[in-house]
């Protein structure tokens, strides 16, 4: 039997502050790649350009003086394909291998390149011979673009996931270059951004995030090989895939927490917000206070996944909303947030409009319950308004 190795080529990048231009990434960014070898080599996905030469003095590295034989593009996003053209020029026998949509799309990002006759489209099921090993070919199209398909190597028991399993963050340095080393152990160190980027790119594609996970429950695997962050290992696949389950059918993991969403503009509904938050808790209800204008919408999105009761809170403005609140709510809207429960506080110190245009703004959402009374308060918060702050607060304890 020929020797099978699997190595991890990926590069992180410290410099980015925010992915895809609108998410930030305080923790920097890791754009993963692998090289396989066997009787065959296959060079796994390629990088984004701000990690070339690191990516690539991965790869000649791992090479070792040896040409590859295939590059596999699971995904076509540029962080993942820009070097396709580098790879190709650099190789004149290497063989790319992709799905016929990403194979089309190919002309889009390097329109003077032809490597039609150096190509193998592949579809569902199908498998790459490697000489001693295998990889098996499973489409996962709007995971998070159509293109896109994942791969399994049995040899190894591994799934290299696309951007399925991804998180923010860049990989940590200084563990090893073998995919082994690079193993997560523990998922409480990768849920909370996996949660942000799951939510964030791929949200609106449940439906189509739950065919693939469909198909992994069947396969023996204990290792899943993501485009970005950690590699999931025996002790973390189980619940990773258990919260991917909620996420894809937009099940909350809290279902007593109440998120307080609040977008004050001089500190009225702040305060007010804050009010409620603490009743929640005098009885028994855990709550927190999320402030739209100074947390970034990526954060408030995924803590919006997370609680199945969401209180907005919000300043009318220009006779609408205040644009914090709308921002928010059209995020939940495009990433096709539903199965939650929505209370509303507005504030306007003159003709409040906030509950009208949050009332419209929710009509979008599927299988929303909203929950009564909207509260309605002048300026600042006040004796005369408590009754019906008290009867908001038991309406959402029951």
């Amino acid at each position: 039997m020929k020797h099978i190795s699997v190595t991890y080529i990926g590069a992180s990048s410290s410099k980015i502050d925010l992915f895809e231009s609108q998410y930030p990434i305080p923790e920097g960014m890791g754009y993963n790649s692998y090289l396989i070898k066997a009787g065959k080599t296959a060079v796994m996905d390629t990088c984004d350009p701000s990690v070339e030469k690191e990516w690539m003095d991965n790869l000649l590295s791992g090479l070792d003086g040896a040409e590859p034989d295939y590059l596999v593009v699971h995904h076509m996003e540029p962080d993942h394909s820009s070097m396709i053209a580098r790879l190709m020029d650099t190789f004149p026998g290497l063989t790319l291998v992709c799905s016929a949509a990403a194979l089309k799309m190919i002309p889009n990002f390097f329109p003077s390149k032809d490597y039609s006759a150096r190509s193998l489209a592949v579809s569902e099921g199908q498998s790459l011979d490697l000489d001693g090993a295998s990889l098996t070919f499973y489409s996962a199209p709007m995971v998070h673009w159509p293109e896109v398909m994942v791969s399994y190597l049995p040899e190894k028991h591994m799934l290299f996931s696309a951007d399925a399993f991804g998180s923010f963050g860049a990989v940590q340095k200084g563990i090893g270059g073998c995919s082994e080393d690079l193993t997560l152990s523990d998922i409480d160190a990768w849920k909370d951004e996996a949660r942000r980027y799951y939510c964030n790119i791929c949200g609106k594609y449940g439906a189509q995030v739950g065919r693939l996970l469909s198909k992994i429950p069947a396969k023996d695997i204990e290792q899943v090989c993501p485009l970005h962050g950690p590699i999931l290992g025996l002790d973390t696949i189980g619940p990773a895939v258990e919260l991917y389950s909620k996420w894809a059918n937009y099940t909350p993991e809290l279902e007593d927490e109440v998120m307080v969403a609040c977008a004050s503009i001089h500190g009225g509904t702040l305060a007010a917000a804050g009010k409620l938050v603490e009743m929640l808790n005098q009885k028994g209800v855990p709550a927190h206070l999320v402030d739209l204008c100074r947390t970034d919408v990526s954060y408030s999105v995924a803590d919006a996944f997370r609680c199945r009761s969401i209180v907005l809170a919000a300043s009318s403005y220009d006779a609408g909303v205040f644009p914090p609140m709308h921002d928010f709510l059209y995020h939940l809207q495009i990433k096709g947030l539903c199965k939650r429960r929505f209370a509303i506080v507005e504030n306007g110190s003159w003709a409040p409009s906030a509950a009208k245009v949050m009332k419209e703004m929710l009509s979008q959402l599927k299988q929303v319950e909203l929950v009564e009374p909207v509260v309605s308060i002048r300026s600042r918060l006040k004796d005369s308004d408590m009754p019906a702050l008290e009867q908001l607060c038991a309406a959402l304890v029951r």
